[in-house]
């Protein structure tokens, strides 16, 4: 249920605040906003799949959360060699990587939880 709750609120900000997340897009990928819109409506549907514990939402928020990782890598690399990124965020980009293992790890414990 925790993770259904994450994925309403970044779900939902992905639609209302998009600029924070389009640069964990890579650059060379098209309609980079677009992409970041529709991760964020596959959260909202991860969501409602987890919170109503649907048998098929932990194993698609599981994939949903390697499917992003990438980019969460690019970031933390990219804003490491950005010489006018702060501290805070470089050390922030880098400290969200390891959260994804758990998150993945309560995705797939959610699969478990619904039969």
């Amino acid at each position: 249920m925790g993770l259904g709750v994450v994925f309403v609120v970044t779900g939902t900000l992905h639609l209302v605040r998009p600029s924070p997340w389009v640069p964990l897009v890579p650059a060379a990928m098209p309609a980079r906003n677009a992409i970041v819109l529709v991760s964020g409506i596959a959260e909202l549907i991860c969501a409602a799949g987890l919170l109503t514990r649907a048998s098929w939402a932990g194993p698609a928020s599981a994939l949903l959360l390697c499917a992003v990782f990438p980019g969460n890598v690019l970031f933390a690399v990219d804003a490491s060699r950005d010489p006018a990124a702060s501290g805070t965020m470089v050390a922030a980009a880098w400290a969200r990587l390891p959260l994804q293992l758990p998150l993945i790890w309560a995705a797939l414990q959610a699969e478990r939880d619904t039969r």
